[in-house]
């Protein structure tokens, strides 16, 4: 089994999504050390009857409850001792009476990940947990123990006091666990395991269940995740712009060197990678066709009439060009699938602004993450080495706990999120408009016999989830409930922000899957009516060709002759044409997307293989190809 060795100190993102996903951990024997130290300063000052917060006193609105050396029922005429230690109790009770979530349980990474979390804080030494009792946690980690975690109860401050309480008291031999996909009683997991219940000693309570796992964890998870959705998110936009035979001057690199914002930037040279070699953008606007239904006499040879559209372009009479002759100098008058503007609409232009951003949003987010990963989290802090002349100078009461960094950078993805599935649904929105798809049939469907509806409904679907995600965007960080009896009177319900982040970022996936199924059929629309264009061209002479082209003068008109020396200079340009085609990295996410989804020639159901590209995202297929077409396309070149 792969490990990954804890100090409190290195822990990373990546080897935490390791953890998450089975990796075990070992505990650094320096690590170790520390945390003896801090464990019998603590014992040490218990000895001495010094008041310590959470270790001589109750927690929160009790803190100032200070505990007696036996319980006060011992003192009634005839009782015996009970042998209870009130230290021990106070720890045992904070975890039993705070394991309170509802809800479903938390996926299994995501626990793994909170307990990795837990381990690694506690290693810094300033928690005064035990040595055993830590090297218990792991050991549970490593025996494939998973707590029952439900999702809901945190509100971020005292950290995840609730969540948290769910890890340890599995670790006292109470509450539920999974072991080897089985749910059981958390003795019983223990027991198979071949590992034993722990007693808490002084303050074991509090450094188990006082600090930031749960929204660490599912942050790290959900950033993880977004990190690879956000190169799909630039493939997907990718694809489309080829579909769209696009504009790249809005992609140049001195153009953004202009506004450097770094995700920018970067999005930008992405987008020239994924793009690198591509035949369709910047094509000369009078070589698109545009597309016509398909009748029996569109073609003239029987390879052609397989085709499932026919094509055409708009001649300009010469008397219509008055003011704009120096413009048909360069771009012959015909109008096809493509406009003749310089600029693409803002969610193919804007892709590096608003895509850019995003990644700067997830940026920020690590930077805050990878400070937590190895901060200390629980309170109070224990300084045993400190000169001091009051122990409260070694145990600090402070605010480590709490979630408002994580939370209010985590409150920036989730607003992000639907800002990325937002753009991605417009990009689609404008693939299955005849008003706005450039020439593409409506729908991206041939529909010869108007009795189809293609792609419509992929594009409603995708509009209720940017809609689903926009409603979830509202940050939960700005709306504090005071709780224990209002001791805690400022949290920051991180945990509900994380969680969030974490389906959220799942449902991002979806959109753009659903742009990416949809952007290969109008690309494939797109290279084949160019494609059959060209093919004509080279097989006809311009009286031949000139059937194509619609408001040309009849054969007694004075134009006549101008028209057909016209449309003879297309048809040259497209016979010395090369095969049109994609970017490489487009061409091949293109190519794996067509193994499990065919083209859609025809109406038939496709829940299957809409389900078919959602796991073509999830498993980065799509992603790799990319990456392995083009250098510059992604994080793995």
């Amino acid at each position: 089994m792969k490990c990954v060795l804890l100090d409190g100190r290195s822990l990373t993102r990546a080897q935490l999504v390791d953890v998450a996903n089975g990796a075990g951990v070992e505990l650094d024997p320096d690590a170790l050390r520390a945390v003896a130290r801090a464990a019998d300063f603590l014992a040490e000052q218990v000895r001495r009857e010094e008041p310590i917060y959470g270790v001589s006193t109750g927690f929160g609105s009790n803190a100032d409850k200070l505990l007696g050396a036996h319980p006060l029922r011992d003192e009634l005429p005839g009782t015996l001792p009970s042998g209870r230690s009130l230290h021990a109790e106070l720890q045992q009770n904070l975890i039993v009476s705070h394991a309170v979530c509802v809800g479903e349980p938390m996926a299994a990474d995501v626990v793994r990940a909170m307990l990795c979390i837990r381990i690694n804080t506690l290693l810094k030494g300033h928690s005064g947990i035990r040595v055993e009792t830590l090297q218990a946690l792991a050991a549970m980690l490593n025996a494939g123990v998973v707590p029952v975690v439900p999702s809901l109860g945190s509100v971020g401050a005292s950290g995840d006091l609730a969540p948290l309480s769910h890890l340890a008291i599995v670790l006292l031999g109470g509450g539920e666990a999974f072991h080897e996909g089985e749910r059981v009683p958390g003795a019983e997991a223990l027991r198979r395991a071949g590992l034993a219940p722990v007693t808490l000693s002084y303050k074991e309570g509090l450094a188990l269940n006082n600090g930031t796992a749960q929204m660490l964890a599912m942050g790290v998870l959900a950033l993880a995740r977004l990190e690879d959705l956000l190169d799909t998110a630039d493939l997907a936009a990718a694809m489309t712009v080829d579909a769209f035979a696009g504009r790249l001057g809005a992609f140049a690199e001195e153009v953004h060197a202009l506004r450097p914002h770094p995700g920018q930037v970067e999005v930008a040279a992405r987008l020239r990678a994924l793009l690198s070699g591509s035949t369709l953008a910047d094509i000369a606007y009078h070589l698109v066709p545009k597309f016509r239904f398909w009748l029996p006499d569109s073609w003239d040879t029987p390879e052609a009439q397989q085709l499932r559209f026919d094509i055409g372009w708009d001649w300009v009479p010469a008397d219509q060009r008055h003011g704009r002759e120096k413009f048909y100098q360069r771009f012959k008058p015909f109008r096809g699938g493509k406009k003749h503007q310089p600029q693409d609409s803002y969610s193919l232009r804007c892709v590096p602004q608003v895509h850019g951003a995003v990644r700067d949003a997830a940026a920020q987010a690590a930077r805050v993450l990878d400070v937590e990963l190895n901060a200390v989290t629980d309170n109070p802090l224990v300084f045993p080495d400190r000169e001091a002349e009051h122990v409260e100078q070694q145990v600090i009461s402070a605010g480590h706990f709490h979630g408002m960094p994580l939370a209010l950078a985590l409150g920036y993805v989730k607003a992000a999120i639907p800002v990325l599935a937002s753009i991605s649904e417009r990009r689609l929105n404008k693939l299955v408009d005849p008003a706005t798809s450039d020439g593409l049939p409506a729908f991206l469907i041939g529909n010869e016999d108007g009795t189809e509806s293609g792609l419509m409904i992929v594009q409603y679907t995708a509009a209720a989830i940017v809609n689903d995600l926009a409603t979830r965007a509202h940050p939960a960080s700005v709306y504090s409930v005071p709780t224990s009896a209002n001791a805690e009177d400022h949290v920051s319900m991180g945990a509900n922000e994380a969680r969030h982040v974490l389906a959220m970022v799942d449902d991002l996936g979806k959109v753009l899957a659903l742009e990416l199924q949809t952007a290969a059929q109008a690309l494939d629309f797109r290279t084949d009516m160019i494609n059959a264009a060209r093919d004509l061209a080279r097989r006809s002479d311009a009286a031949a060709f000139a059937a194509k082209v619609q408001g040309g003068p009849p054969e007694d008109h004075r134009h006549r002759a101008q028209f057909l020396a016209e449309v003879e200079e297309l048809r040259a340009e497209l016979a010395a044409a090369d095969t049109f085609h994609p970017g490489a990295a487009v061409a091949a996410a293109h190519a794996v997307l067509r193994t499990r989804i065919p083209f859609l020639d025809r109406d038939r159901a496709l829940d299957g293989e809409v389900a078919q590209a959602v796991r073509q995202v999830e498993d980065g297929s799509l992603l790799a190809a990319a990456r392995r077409a083009a250098p510059g396309a992604g994080r793995d070149d």
